[in-house]
């Protein structure tokens, strides 16, 4: 059995996904099974990847299912994985020609039982490091530490399947199609830490059709889901002031939703009701940067 599965969640998006095949065409180490999630595409998702797979340069698996939004994917994905491995590769992006070899060499070096996994690095294009690199200074860290100590833009985990099965899945919302992929992030960050690669993993475009340019569409039409994630964060964030925001946001997500018992089933109650005037005036700049999107 591989140590690795690339999983890659896609929805009509047959026009981009060749770059990711292309680029495990070519990786240095065949050490990985390519799992394509296909989320109700309506395009030539399907034969593109027959023809793929009829090549037989990369073991691919292809597993079809309705429309379920990016996390949805992703619980089909947890659930099909055997790997010891996985990790997440967007349809739209691709990973460097090592990119496999450097993530099973440095776990077959330093990789145990003890740790959830491994963080590296995202880059552009045109090989600029997103946001800012991880610590040199020790060997691992956490999601939420590393942001919580000023580190910026996406970063790429490697998780262990094992430990990924032992957290519920995410919940899906009916009429919903997208909760944040952070909550299960932020539920391992409590029991594991990751290693530290200070070493580019996956190559990243932000098109515009994807999820992190259209987050205030993302509010309006996913409130159920994103009150959900504040209620956890709440809880769960590293610092006062973070859980703070996260109230705020709790609070205007609730009003979204039009919950009416936001504050008796906050987990904070107390923190809840001081940002209520604060979830008040996000909610008036969602509904205003949103207008003339149906909710």
């Amino acid at each position: 059995m591989a140590t690795l599965t690339i999983f890659t969640p896609t929805y009509n998006r047959a026009y981009c996904l060749h770059l990711g095949y292309e680029a495990l065409c070519r990786q240095t180490c065949q050490d990985f099974v390519w799992l394509i999630v296909d989320d109700g595409s309506t395009d030539n998702t399907a034969a593109l990847v027959r023809k793929w797979q009829a090549e037989g340069k990369v073991n691919i698996i292809y597993h079809y299912q309705e429309n379920q939004g990016m996390h949805g994917a992703h619980n089909t994905a947890y659930r099909l994985i055997e790997t010891e491995l996985n990790t997440c590769i967007d349809s739209d992006d691709y990973m460097p020609d090592d990119a496999v070899e450097k993530i099973v060499s440095f776990w077959q070096e330093k990789g145990s039982e003890e740790v959830a996994g491994i963080i590296g690095l995202d880059t552009t294009f045109d090989e600029e490091v997103i946001g800012k690199r991880l610590p040199e200074d020790r060997e691992r860290t956490t999601v939420a530490r590393y942001y919580s100590e000023g580190g910026r833009g996406d970063k790429k985990m490697v998780y262990r399947t094992d430990v990924v099965h032992r957290y519920p899945p995410y919940p899906i919302f009916p009429g919903e199609k997208y909760l944040s992929l952070g909550w299960l992030y932020e539920q391992i960050d409590q029991d594991y830490e990751l290693l530290i690669l200070n070493e580019p993993l996956v190559r990243v475009e932000y098109q515009p059709d994807g999820s992190s340019m259209n987050m205030f569409r993302q509010y309006i039409r996913n409130p159920r889901s994103f009150a959900f994630i504040r209620k956890s964060s709440m809880v769960l964030a590293p610092t006062r002031k973070r859980r703070f925001m996260e109230a705020i946001h709790y609070v205007s997500s609730s009003l979204l939703c039009r919950n009416r018992h936001f504050l008796t089933e906050s987990p904070k109650k107390g923190m809840t009701f001081c940002a209520i005037p604060f979830g008040l005036a996000l909610y008036g700049y969602i509904r205003w940067k949103t207008r003339g999107i149906e909710d």
